[in-house]
């Protein structure tokens, strides 16, 4: 890898005011071959990574993918945003996130990309003075990238080549086009002129194309935050790369905190109880409604409206055993279900580390010194149905390409939720021929990116 550009926080600054027009225009295909010829200096065009979880841009130099360092010392760039109360301000990157642990004043947001293509992308909301929809945070934040990009590079970037799912939303082909174009329009708010999107485990496969010899097949798998994608390519040697066929489905690695969330955090918090009617003995169960959307990143900043309030306050008073439902109306007034999440992710990466004994989900925020185990069996228990829709999925992507999986000679992995034991004997299990590769889990999409970005326009 190539040492990243250095970017100086000092310098940068955001406009998200440029409403230039965009043109849409696709780049790549099946059976598409990608050259990778080499390029003389820097490529006008900045390759950007807008993931579920994180994001990340880079260029191409001289062949080459150049990654920018987007926050100092780093990569990837955490997709996400604070607005900060007190100072009136956006910040984004891992000072939201430090924002929101410290217990400022403001709202925090994570998980937007899983948004487009639904109506609530288009809701707005009053912050910090102004009417915002989710399109316009969504391009303050590209256009924030793109600032940071050009003062790393002293460039002006007017083009994009993005990266994007196969399939935003699992066979549901308006959808599909609507966060397209949803996506589109926030590159346009945030200043481009004109993006081009190539699919993001096509970017993984010519960033991993030395991976396998000439005449080689290989199976890139991208588990990203809120998708997992595949892409089954050829390497052709000196020509670049073939690719055979891609598939997605909308099953990620938010979807797995989610999952532990309603096993393991929201019994805690009264999901599941008996709650008594107001008039008689008679009991029902508490609603999911409050808890599944606890436990989704991206409806997290919708909950903290004095309805969703009151509803909980109303399940504490009838509750026959209010003490958990207690702790879901603090959870709400004092807006921790951020915390929460976090605290489930933290868990996940904990039980899926090498050598790590006894993981746990640290609920401090519920209880002092308050932990939740993860244990192995239950994580397997609870994961094994998402692994296999991710398993399936690869299945597909063989089986519309007409290929046997005994033909697939390396199976790679890149992505953040690439990492998990469950997610790998899912598709080892399926393709017990290929040789397993880990590609770069978070720049695998970026490094492809960059390198067709020299020739996207």
């Amino acid at each position: 890898m190539v040492s990243p550009i250095g970017y100086d926080e000092r310098l940068a600054s955001s406009d998200a005011s440029d409403q230039s027009p965009l043109r849409l225009v696709g780049f790549g295909s099946n059976h598409a071959a990608f050259g990778i010829a080499g390029v003389a200096g820097m490529s006008g065009t900045l390759g950007i990574d807008f993931g579920t979880s994180n994001s990340a841009a880079g260029i191409c130099v001289d062949g080459r993918p150049q990654l920018i360092e987007l926050e100092a010392g780093e990569q990837t760039l955490p997709t996400a945003v604070f607005f900060d109360f007190d100072s009136k301000k956006m910040i984004l990157g891992a000072r939201a996130s430090e924002a929101l642990l410290n217990g400022d004043e403001g709202r925090y947001m994570r998980g937007l990309k899983s948004l487009l293509g639904t109506r609530l992308i288009r809701e707005s909301r009053m912050l910090l003075g102004e009417r915002l929809d989710f399109i316009d945070i969504i391009a303050r934040f590209l256009a924030e990238v793109k600032a940071r990009a050009e003062v790393a590079t002293s460039q002006t970037f007017d083009r994009a080549l993005s990266g994007r799912p196969v399939q935003f939303h699992t066979s549901d082909d308006k959808r599909n086009a609507q966060a397209l174009l949803d996506l589109t329009e926030a590159y346009t708010r945030a200043g481009f002129s004109e993006v081009k999107f190539l699919n993001e485990p096509e970017a993984a496969a010519m960033a991993n194309r030395d991976v396998l010899a000439a005449g080689d097949m290989g199976l890139i798998v991208d588990i990203g935050g809120g998708t997992s994608d595949f892409t089954l390519f050829r390497q052709q040697g000196d020509s670049g790369i073939e690719i055979i066929g891609s598939h997605g489905v909308r099953v990620g690695g938010t979807d797995f905190d989610r999952r532990l969330s309603i096993a393991r955090v929201m019994p805690q918090l009264g999901m599941g109880s008996d709650i008594k009617h107001a008039f008689g003995d008679d009991t029902h169960i508490a609603p999911n409604a409050i808890f599944n959307d606890l436990a989704t990143w991206a409806k997290i900043p919708f909950l903290y409206g004095p309805d969703t309030r009151r509803a909980a306050e109303d399940l504490q008073k009838y509750a026959v055993h209010p003490t958990r439902l207690a702790r879901l109306v603090k959870v709400l007034e004092e807006e921790l279900g951020h915390d929460l999440a976090f605290a489930v992710e933290a868990g996940k990466i904990m039980a899926n580390t090498p050598g790590v004994e006894n993981p746990v989900i640290k609920v401090g925020m519920l209880k002092p010194k308050a932990v939740l185990p993860l244990p192995t069996e239950m994580m397997t228990k609870k994961l094994s149905k998402l692994a296999d829709q991710i398993g399936e999925a690869a299945e597909v992507t063989l089986a519309q390409a007409g290929v046997e999986a005994t033909a697939v000679n390396k199976l790679i992995f890149v992505g953040g939720s690439s990492l998990m034991q469950v997610v790998e004997d899912a598709l080892t299990t399926r393709l017990p021929s290929a040789e397993v590769h880990r590609g770069a889990a978070l720049t695998a999409i970026v490094d492809g990116l960059a390198i067709g970005s020299a020739e996207a326009f």
